[in-house]
C-alpha cells in the first residue's frame, strides 16, 4: 500500500538488482504509472536492470492508457556493465518514444541527469527540475577539455539554465514533493491518454462575467506595452491559469487554463517583452505547446498582439524561416477546437502564424482596437509614398502630409471591420464580452470531430 492507503502495484522488469523502482499507483488521486531512478550502488546509474524495469512500466502504461510520471536522479549509463548500459537507456528511450502522443509523459529531475540518459528528458512532454538538479550531455570536464572554458555543473546545466535558456524545464520546484505537486497540477488539465477528453470541472466563475479588467489593461496606443497575463486571467476561469516556461522565450506566453470548467491551452504574444515580436525561441516554444495540446485533445485559445517577426541577421542565419515554419505547421495541422482573439496589433507573417483564420481556426474574434494589416501605417506609408514625401521640402508640411496619409491608410486597411468584411475575422466584439463569447463557442466546438488522414504522419519542419 502507498501512503494514505492508496493501492500500489509494483512493476518489475524481471530484475531485483536495480536502482529503478516502478509501480502503478496514484499521484494526487490520479491513476498513473510511476517510476523512479536514483540511489543504488552507483548513484542511479542506468544499466540493463533499470532499462528493463522502465520499459516494462511504459508498456503497461500504454496498455492501461494512463500517464507516466518519473523521478530521475542518475549519474548516466552504468560503466560497470559496459556497452550493455548504453543499449539499456536506448531501450528506455525507445519505450518513451512509443508512448509519446499516446499518454502524457511527465518527469521530475531531483539530482543529476547526465550523459546519454539526459536525452530522455527531451522525450518527455513536461519536465520539472528541483533547485539542486542539473542536466547535461557533456559535463564540465569535457567542456573544459574541448573549449578551455571552466564551468560548474550548475552553470552548465542547472535548473536555472534549463528554465531560462533551453526551455527544457517548464517549472522549477523547491524539492521532490514540490516537483510532484507541480506535475500533478499540469496533469489536472490533461486526459489520461490520447483517446480521452480532458477532465471538465464544475465552474463557479460566471460565464456571463464581463471582462472589465481587460479593457483597462490593453492600452489604446499601439506602441504602449502591457502584461497580457492580465487579459488571460480576466478572460479565463478565476485562478485557473497555469503558465509554463515563464522565463524561457518570455515574448510568448504558454500555459493551461479553463473556460467554463473546460481545459484549454493558451498561447499569447507578450507585448512587454521584445514588443511581442516572434523570434526563434518563441516560435519553437509555442509550436511544441500547440502540438502537445493537439495530441491530447486540449482546445487552443490564442491571443494576438504582435508587430511581426523580430528582425536580425543572427536570427535569419540561425534558421528563422525553418523555426518559424514549426509554428505555422503546428497550428495548421491541429484538429482540436481553435479560438483566436486579436487584441491589438496583428501585422504581417507573424499575424498569420498566430493561428489566423485562413490557417484554419474555428473562431476568430477581434477587439475594436485591433489593427490587422501587412504592416503598420507608418511603415506602409514610407514604402508607398516615399517619393511623394521626399519631394516636399518644407518639413512641417511633409509631417502634415505624412500624418494624413498614415491616418488614411489605417482607416482603409488596418481596422478589424475591413478584415471582417473579407472573412478574415468572424466577429468584432466588445472586449467586455470576450469571456462569454469564447466560453459558449468552446462548448459548441467541444463536439468537433477529427477527420482521418491518408498520410502516415506529416513531415514537420523540425
Amino acid at each position: 500500500m502507498a501512503p494514505g492507503g492508496a493501492t500500489r502495484v509494483p512493476v518489475s522488469g524481471g530484475r531485483t538488482d536495480t536502482a529503478a523502482t516502478a509501480w502503478i499507483g496514484e499521484l494526487h488521486g490520479r491513476s498513473v504509472a510511476r517510476f523512479r531512478i536514483d540511489g543504488g550502488k552507483h548513484r542511479g546509474a542506468i544499466g540493463p536492470a533499470e532499462g528493463e524495469t522502465v520499459q516494462q512500466l511504459v508498456r503497461q502504461a500504454v496498455d492501461a492508457g494512463i500517464p507516466i510520471v518519473g523521478v530521475m536522479s542518475t549519474s548516466g549509463a552504468d560503466v560497470h556493465t559496459g556497452v550493455a548500459s548504453l543499449h539499456a537507456w536506448g531501450l528506455m528511450a525507445r519505450a518513451l518514444a512509443s508512448a509519446s502522443g499516446v499518454v502524457p509523459i511527465l518527469l521530475a529531475v531531483t539530482g543529476p541527469a547526465v550523459s546519454g540518459p539526459a536525452l530522455m528528458l527531451g522525450l518527455a512532454d513536461f519536465v520539472v527540475m528541483t533547485d539542486e538538479a542539473f542536466a547535461y550531455v557533456s559535463g564540465p570536464d569535457g567542456v573544459l577539455a574541448f573549449t578551455g572554458i571552466s564551468l560548474t555543473s550548475a552553470k552548465l546545466g542547472g535548473a536555472a539554465v534549463h528554465e531560462q535558456r533551453t526551455g527544457l524545464s517548464c517549472l522549477v520546484a523547491r524539492d521532490e514533493d514540490d516537483a510532484l505537486a507541480a506535475l500533478a497540477d499540469i496533469l489536472s488539465y490533461l486526459p489520461s491518454n490520447h483517446l480521452d477528453d480532458p477532465p471538465v470541472l464544475i465552474c463557479d466563475d460566471p460565464i456571463e462575467r464581463l471582462c472589465t479588467k481587460s479593457v483597462d489593461i490593453v492600452p489604446a496606443l499601439g506602441t504602449s506595452s502591457y502584461d497580457v497575463r492580465g487579459v488571460i486571467q480576466d478572460v479565463c476561469d478565476g485562478e485557473s491559469f497555469l503558465e509554463l516556461q515563464p522565463l524561457h522565450a518570455p515574448n510568448i506566453i504558454t500555459g493551461f487554463a479553463r473556460l467554463g470548467g473546460r481545459p484549454i491551452g493558451v498561447v499569447a504574444n507578450q507585448p512587454n517583452q521584445r514588443a511581442g515580436t516572434l523570434d526563434i525561441e518563441a516560435s519553437r516554444k509555442a509550436a511544441a505547446f500547440v502540438q502537445f495540446c493537439d495530441a491530447f485533445n486540449v482546445a487552443l485559445l490564442t491571443f494576438v498582439d504582435t508587430p511581426g517577426f523580430e528582425p536580425g541577421k543572427s536570427l535569419e542565419w540561425r534558421g528563422m524561416i525553418r523555426h518559424g515554419a514549426e509554428l505555422v505547421h503546428a497550428y495548421a495541422a491541429a484538429t482540436v477546437p481553435r479560438l483566436c482573439v486579436v487584441l491589438r496589433k496583428a501585422y504581417g507573417g507573424a499575424y498569420i502564424v498566430m493561428d489566423s483564420k485562413k490557417l484554419g481556426n474555428d473562431l476568430c474574434l477581434a477587439w475594436p482596437s485591433a489593427e490587422i494589416a501587412v504592416m503598420g501605417a507608418p511603415g506602409a506609408v514610407q514604402i508607398l509614398f516615399s517619393r511623394r514625401l521626399a519631394g516636399i521640402d518644407d518639413e512641417a508640411e511633409r509631417s502634415r502630409v505624412r500624418a494624413e496619409l498614415e491616418a488614411d491608410y489605417a482607416e482603409r486597411f488596418c481596422t478589424p471591420d475591413v478584415a471582417a468584411e473579407r472573412g478574415y475575422v468572424d466577429d468584432v466584439i466588445d472586449p467586455r464580452d470576450t469571456r462569454r463569447v469564447l466560453t459558449h463557442a468552446l462548448a459548441c466546438l467541444g463536439r468537433k470531430l477529427e477527420l482521418p488522414t491518408r498520410a502516415k504522419h506529416t513531415n514537420a519542419p523540425l
